[in-house]
């Protein structure tokens, strides 16, 4: 059996590989780009774990270990540079901390999603940046149309307000730009509408995505980007490691008797962040609770923050749906909703039966 930690960087790797029957160390370094790494691979035979950080663009190299039958564990990295604190940093002292962690069984292993959910993952994105270039592009055109005194808001994108909006006589060069933005406007929806449908079948061939659909203002995309992101709900203890998990629990430095709260840490997945905020605001026009929490830290702070809150507050609903397989009828009621979330989130940390409710 051989142990095997990887520095992994874009254009290299540093490895610490250790043969369990021999006891033999290897450390290399291993360029990207060539046959080498392959080669390196390749040959080994029994069991082989390859333990690296958590980063991006390793896709590649987690296929070419799938391919050849070895095993790849993916390790927090944030986790992993705890362990050596020590100001002399460097590529083979981070391998050797790795392979040093995966023999103590001490390695902190993340999940990590099948190939189809990251290729799934693409969709959603590939929409996402789509929609914030069309944003970008209707911005544009709303300038122009306020420049003429044209004030229609939304209504500038129906029939009559497209007309008016083509209609109107410019200077040449602002001319030219409105109507390369109305072009840009055109080919967008044609790219945009197909991946909207590809979105809606995948979320209703996921049992899990219909679920969390039934919230208000949880669409197919957030509905979808939830269940590709958080993978299996058992992976979570309550829902605050869920919320923390999104980055959408407040930030903390308390010491003594002094608590010091901060804003969210946003330590987490930022584009289903992105979507549960933006879905906030629909989710508090279709619910009660959410509309009365909005409204009140609205007029005592800020919308932006009661949009944070509603997000937060929509998270653990579908936590919640998704742990007990019910939909939003049955897990959140209109009355007393949030006193039964707590009380089950508190008996799931303490392990034991909730207490019954009046």
């Amino acid at each position: 059996m051989k142990y095997i930690g990887c520095d992994f960087h874009p254009s290299f790797q540093q490895i610490a590989m250790l043969d369990c029957e021999t006891g033999e160390l290897v450390e290399r370094r291993l360029l990207h780009g060539n046959a080498e790494v392959r080669a390196f691979y390749e040959p080994l035979q029994g069991r082989v774990v390859v333990g690296i950080e958590a980063s991006g663009n390793t896709l590649w190299f987690e296929r070419l270990l799938g391919q050849l039958g070895h095993e790849l564990w993916m390790g927090d990295a944030t986790k992993i540079r705890r362990e050596d604190p020590r100001k002399q940093k460097h590529d083979r002292r981070d391998a050797k901390t790795m392979l040093k962690m995966m023999l103590e069984k001490r390695f902190p292993k993340v999940w990590i999603p099948t190939m189809e959910e990251r290729d799934l993952r693409q969709l959603l994105m590939h929409r996402h940046h789509l929609v914030r270039m069309r944003t970008r592009v209707k911005n544009q055109l709303q300038h122009i149309a306020l420049n003429q005194g044209i004030q229609k808001k939304h209504k500038l994108w129906t029939r009559t307000g497209m007309e008016q909006l083509r209609g109107l006589e410019l200077e040449p060069w602002t001319r030219l730009r409105r109507d390369m933005l109305l072009e840009m406007l055109e080919e967008l929806e044609q790219k945009i509408q197909p991946l909207e449908q590809a979105v809606e079948r995948e979320a209703e061939a996921r049992p899990a995505a219909q679920l969390l659909a039934s919230h208000p203002g949880v669409g197919p995309v957030i509905a979808l980007a939830t269940v590709l992101t958080m993978g299996e709900v058992q992976r979570f203890e309550d829902s605050r490691s869920w919320v923390s998990y999104l980055g959408l629990n407040p930030s903390e430095r308390s010491s003594g008797e002094k608590r010091r709260l901060g804003a969210i840490s946003k330590q987490g997945s930022p584009f289903l962040r992105f979507l549960l905020v933006q879905g906030a605001a629909i989710a508090a026009r279709g619910d009660k609770d959410l509309a009365r929490m909005y409204t009140r830290l609205k007029a005592k702070k800020h919308h932006g923050v009661a949009k944070v809150a509603v997000a937060r507050k929509l998270a653990v609903r579908l936590y919640w749906m998704a742990r007990t397989q019910k939909p939003y009828p049955e897990v959140v009621r209109m009355q007393g909703s949030q006193s039964h979330l707590v009380a089950e989130d508190m008996a799931d940390r303490l392990n034991r039966p909730p207490a019954s409710r009046q």
